[in-house]
Parts: C-alpha cells; sequence; structure tokens
C-alpha cells in the first residue's frame, strides 16, 4: 500500500541526516570527546562519504542537487573565516604582541620550507609541472584552525599539552590561512601575468599591499571599535547577557563580509579583528563561561565536514593521480611538510622547549577547510582572473592541467589529514597508556591526565598563570 503522506525526498532525507549525526554526537559527547579522545572532523567526514553519491546517495551536492563551485566556495571561506576570528578571540590578552618571534619563525621560515616540500613531491609523485605544483603546494602549506580546534580546543586530551604549545598551534592556524595568500598568488601570478614584471607588482601592490597589509589594518580597526562599541553599550545596561553570543558570531562573519567585499585578504581580516576585539582581555573574561568555540564546532564545522565528505572528487584518482600516487604523496607530504623545519626551528623558537614538544607541533598540522577554499580561489583565479569561479570546471581550460590537478590533490590530502590528525590523540593516549607500568595506567583505556611524555612545564608546575591578564604564558 502506498503511503503519499511520505515525502523521502533529498531536502528532507539532508535534514534527518545532519540533525541526526548531531544529536548523535551531542549523546556520546563526553564518551567520544574525554574517553576515546576523537573529534568532530573524521566522524562528519565518515558520514559525509558513507551517506554520499558514492555511498547510501543520500547527499549528492554535486550531480543530483546541482550545487555549484561558488557554494563550496563560500562555505569554506565563512568556516574559516569564523574560525579564524575564533582563534584571536581564545588568545590571551596581547599574545601576538609578546610571542611575536615564536609566530614569525612558524609563519616565515616553516611555511616557506613547507611550500616547497609539498610543491616538490606534487611535481616529482604526481609528475605535474613546478608551476601546477607550486600552486597545489601552496594550497597545502597553511595549517587548519578548523581542525586545530577540534583537537586541542575544549577537550580532555589538550589538557596534557602545556597551554603555551596550545596558545602557539592555535595562533598559528589562525594566522597562516591568511599568510600562505602570497605563496599561492606568486605561483598564479607567475602562470597568469603577461611579463614577470607585470606579476611582481601585482603580487606587491594588489597583494601585499592591499590584500594583505590593508587586511591587516582594516581588520585591527573592525575588532578595536567593536571592542569600544560593546563595552560601552554593556556599561549603559543596554545588552543582554543572550546577544553576547551572537555579537561574537555576527562579528566574525561581519569581518568575513568586510574581507570578501572589498577584495582583502578574508582571514588576515578575521584573524586581526578578532585578536583587536580580545586585546585587552575583557571579552574573554566577560564570556568564560560560554563556551562559545564548542558551540560553533559543533554546529558549523561538523555540518561543513559532513559536506566535505559527501563532495570528494573519487573518479578523478587515475593516471597520474592513481591512488598508490596519491597515498605516496601524502605520506611525504604529512611527514616531512613540518616537521624537519620545526626540529630545526627548535632552538630559535621561544615557546618550544623540548624536542618532543618540537615533534608535536612537527607533526600536528592539519590541512582542512582553508585548503579546500585556496583550492577553489585558484581554480577562480585561472578560470575567471577573478575569485569568482565557474559553476563548474570547464571541459577545455587554457590552464589545463592545473585546473585537474588542484582540487582532487587537495581533497586528497585534507581528507588523509583529517583522518591522521583527527585519530592521532586516540593513537597517542592508547600508546601512552599502554606504555606505562601497569600500576601506573588509569582505570579507564588511556584516561592519563598527566602531561604527553616529554612535554615540559616551568618548575615543574602545572601551567597556573593568569593568561587573561597579561601574564606570560607557562
Amino acid at each position: 500500500m502506498a503511503w503519499p503522506q511520505i515525502e523521502p525526498s533529498t531536502p528532507h532525507l539532508t535534514f534527518l541526516l545532519l540533525s541526526f549525526f548531531l544529536i548523535l554526537y551531542a549523546l556520546f559527547s563526553e564518551l567520544i570527546r574525554n574517553r576515546l579522545h576523537l573529534s568532530e572532523p573524521p566522524l562528519a567526514t565518515l558520514t559525509g562519504v558513507v551517506f554520499g553519491p558514492y555511498g547510501a546517495t543520500v547527499l549528492d551536492p554535486i550531480d543530483r542537487w546541482g550545487w555549484e563551485d561558488n557554494i563550496t566556495q563560500e562555505l569554506a571561506r565563512v568556516v574559516t573565516g569564523v574560525q579564524c576570528f575564533a582563534v584571536g578571540i581564545d588568545l590571551p590578552a596581547a599574545y601576538v604582541k609578546r610571542h611575536w618571534r615564536s609566530l614569525g619563525l612558524l609563519l616565515g621560515p616553516n611555511m616557506i620550507a613547507g611550500w616547497v616540500i609539498s610543491s616538490a613531491t606534487v611535481c616529482f609523485v604526481l609528475n605535474t609541472t613546478w608551476l601546477t605544483a607550486l600552486i597545489v603546494g601552496a594550497c597545502l602549506t597553511p595549517t587548519d584552525p578548523v581542525l586545530s580546534a577540534s583537537v586541542i580546543g575544549e577537550a580532555r586530551f589538550s589538557q596534557r599539552i602545556p597551554r603555551r604549545v596550545r596558545h602557539l598551534l592555535a595562533a598559528e592556524s589562525g594566522c597562516n590561512d591568511g599568510t600562505s595568500f602570497p605563496l599561492l598568488y606568486a605561483a598564479l601570478y607567475a602562470v597568469m601575468s603577461s611579463s614577470a614584471a607585470h606579476g611582481i607588482r601585482l603580487w606587491l601592490t594588489d597583494l601585499l599591499v592591499w590584500q594583505c597589509l590593508a587586511g591587516i589594518v582594516i581588520g585591527i580597526v573592525v575588532g578595536l571599535v567593536a571592542n569600544k562599541m560593546l563595552r560601552f553599550s554593556e556599561s549603559k545596561g543596554y545588552v543582554q547577557e543572550s546577544t553576547l553570543f551572537v555579537f561574537y558570531f555576527l562579528l566574525a562573519v561581519f569581518c568575513v563580509g568586510v574581507g570578501s567585499t572589498l577584495g582583502l585578504d578574508d582571514f588576515l581580516v578575521c584573524f586581526s579583528a578578532g585578536a583587536a576585539f580580545c586585546w585587552d582581555g575583557w571579552f574573554s573574561v566577560r564570556t568564560a563561561n560560554m563556551k562559545l568555540p564548542s558551540i560553533l564546532d559543533l554546529l558549523l564545522n561538523s555540518t561543513m565536514f559532513v559536506y566535505f565528505g559527501s563532495i570528494i572528487p573519487w573518479r578523478h584518482y587515475k593516471d597520474n593521480l592513481a591512488p598508490g600516487r596519491m597515498f605516496l604523496c601524502v605520506v611525504i607530504i604529512l611527514l616531512l611538510r613540518r616537521l624537519p623545519t620545526i626540529l630545526a626551528l627548535k632552538r630559535l623558537l621561544p615557546d618550544v622547549r623540548t624536542y618532543h614538544e618540537a615533534m608535536f607541533i612537527g607533526h600536528f598540522g592539519p590541512v582542512g577547510v582553508g585548503a579546500l577554499f585556496l583550492a577553489i580561489e585558484s581554480r577562480a583565479r585561472l578560470e575567471t582572473g577573478t575569485s569568482g569561479p565557474l559553476p563548474h570546471p570547464p571541459k577545455h581550460p587554457s590552464h589545463q592541467e592545473a585546473l585537474e590537478t588542484v582540487w582532487p590533490v587537495v581533497c586528497f590530502v585534507v581528507l588523509s589529514s583529517i583522518m591522521v590528525h583527527g585519530f592521532s590523540p586516540f593513537v597517542m593516549s592508547i600508546a601512552g597508556h599502554f606504555s606505562r607500568p601497569p600500576k601506573e595506567r588509569a582505570p579507564l583505556l588511556g584516561a592519563e591526565e598527566e602531561r604527553l611524555y616529554g612535554m615540559a612545564t616551568e618548575n615543574g608546575s602545572i601551567d597556573s598563570v593568569d593568561e587573561q591578564s597579561g601574564a606570560e604564558d607557562v
């Protein structure tokens, strides 16, 4: 007997799937986060893969829904921009001013070395040209604030990592999506410019001066003005407690809008605004018990990773992008993109005190949503010469190799990074549990609370300084 009232359409099934995943995660969040040491991104991504076009076919945004590349671009822009803003909010007061040396080394020599290593790997393993490899390498260079927040955020595992290491990783992930633009556009201008002089002029004026420097200045102005306005309004009793979260989120989206409308570096605008907004530490103290990042992670970021799992271009992994070549490429990139450089810079990084910490920082460099945005951005520039991509990749493009290589390679590396870095806390906790003598193990598997092996403290004490007051991180 037919039931005409039942309408299992694609939107209705999507609502059911996304809400069911989030409800299931919420019901077992303590077990997942603090017992199994798992985070949302790998679970959400696997959900997208299982229910995507190559699985249960409930989610098929590209072929059946007709979603275009600009939707992926804007989703990635908003998710990454909001998370960059959140990183700036969560850092201790005036953090960038007090830790500029460590950040400078991570955003300078470390990123350049990672760009070169990733590009060389893509060039030689996947048999691409150097210019194509440089574009792909630039997309893979920054660490992702979304994935970083999911691992070093409000979880029991993160409490086993010194706060100075967590803050350094968070600050790097908030900055380097924006600072990767000079690397990406250096490669793009080399491909697109009519001459070397023309490319250099565009890189200096359009990229460095306007997108980056003006983006930082405008972000700082937005953050400071918003801080003054909110403090004034609260002092007069005009603000309700419940509106603080709305203000926080909408200010992040406003920064994304400012950056994209003015053609600035969106992510530098967002991070600069967040850091300036919380420069004095007032907002962090005011909202200390609101758990704002956790709410955003569960709602916005999890949805993004389910979506990503459903749009992975599996059909493109053939010929030079065959699975064997792709796995070799991923292994080399994840092993060599950061670790050797961080170990070499260890003595110059004031916030890194042991080689175990350097190894952890070198390993923990996830590639995520920011890389997806950069991949679409590069495709848009190659397709249209603007930041707006065509609805779908053209069949006979003028930059064919780059356009056919960038998106599949970036998606495969992002998928691999989500799995490797998302499951790393689980593996490290289990390994640490069984490496202890039986009498020193926690009653629950992997439930130890002591620092990870080799993570230093100051004078052997737990990090107890009041960072919000501007004291140095321990």
